[in-house]
């Protein structure tokens, strides 16, 4: 069996060229992927502002217009994909859905496992959260059964940008429309790096509104637009090698929503904490059980791999 047979039989172009023996991308093709990531990050940022207002970015009233403009625009990402596709001459490859992750194979794990292996890895902020709460579990599980309380939050307009409306269109257009593109022409890999860094400046334009409402000095702004975009490029990559691995869109949002919850640790209050070592020692054990169960949670043959079907690359990153 050659080289060539081991790889998947849908994939990739007819376009694709041999050279000595090997398949390579064709010409071109991380330019244009490339331009349409690009182009969609640029889409996705500019509806954000293409509503005049005085306010801040957390009024109501700026949050329900940006909610409809990114929802017409996560509404046509998939169009971004067909054409690129179109373009690509990329043929008998998985539908454009299923592509981006949206299936019903291997539906339960990929719920549950992406979601279990990021509240591993804040296992020392849960544990935290858990002893300075003046809950009792009882309550707490009282209070999650509770259809007021969700429809509480429903009629916050914070609650559903930070936990629902934001998760969802970022990793659709983020994620499920940009690795497709990206992974053919660059590998598994390396599109788990690239990818993320579409995110990571498209949250730049927080530096904008920062600077406009004059909330802090330009020194401040600068090391604070820094570390987001440091803090959003990790965290994309995590979520793109969730989705690469199991080839659902579910997962990374539900990570997504949970990390937006949750926020940035607050390792300077856990080391102030009366309980230190107990909250510390939390912290290094979900760092420990989280590199330990990577793998093993994200296993391929849980989920099928429809964004594997598209590359030539070999990578751990599509195999069990």
């Amino acid at each position: 069996m050659t080289e060539e047979d081991d790889l998947p039989a849908n994939f990739l172009t007819e376009k694709m060229q041999h050279s000595s023996g090997e398949l390579v991308p064709p010409d071109g093709l991380c330019w244009l992927s490339v331009l349409f990531c690009l182009m969609l990050a640029c889409f996705y940022v500019g509806s954000l502002y293409v509503w005049r207002s005085h306010l801040p970015r957390d009024h109501p009233a700026v949050i329900k217009r940006r909610f409809t403009s990114v929802l017409i625009v996560s509404g046509l990402s998939p169009l971004f994909v067909w054409a690129w596709r179109e373009s690509a001459g990329v043929v008998n490859g998985p539908s454009l859905l299923v592509l981006m992750g949206i299936r019903f194979e291997g539906l339960i794990p990929a719920i549950i496992l992406p979601l279990l292996l990021t509240m591993v890895l804040f296992l020392g902020p849960l544990m935290q959260l858990a002893m300075d709460c003046p809950w009792s579990f009882t309550d707490g599980i009282r209070v999650a059964f509770d259809p007021w309380f969700w429809m509480l939050c429903a009629n916050d307009m914070r609650w559903l940008r930070n936990q629902v409306v934001a998760p969802l269109t970022e990793e659709l257009v983020f994620r499920a429309c940009m690795l497709p593109m990206l992974v053919p022409c660059a590998g598994p890999s390396t599109a788990i790096i690239t990818c993320p860094l579409f995110f990571g400046v498209a949250h730049f334009h927080h530096v904008i509104e920062l600077l406009r409402f004059r909330q802090g000095t330009l020194l401040g702004i600068f090391v604070s637009a820094v570390f987001q975009f440091s803090y959003t490029a990790v965290f994309g990559a995590y979520t793109a090698f969730i989705f690469i691995r199991t080839g659902h869109l579910i997962g990374p949002v539900l990570c997504h929503s949970f990390c937006n919850y949750m926020g940035f640790p607050a390792i300077s209050t856990a080391l102030e904490h009366p309980y230190r070592l107990t909250v510390l020692s939390s912290y290094l054990l979900g760092v420990l059980l989280f590199f330990l169960l990577l793998f093993p949670f994200t296993d391929p043959s849980y989920y099928s791999l429809p964004v594997c079907t598209l590359t030539s690359f070999p990578s751990s990153s599509c195999l069990s």
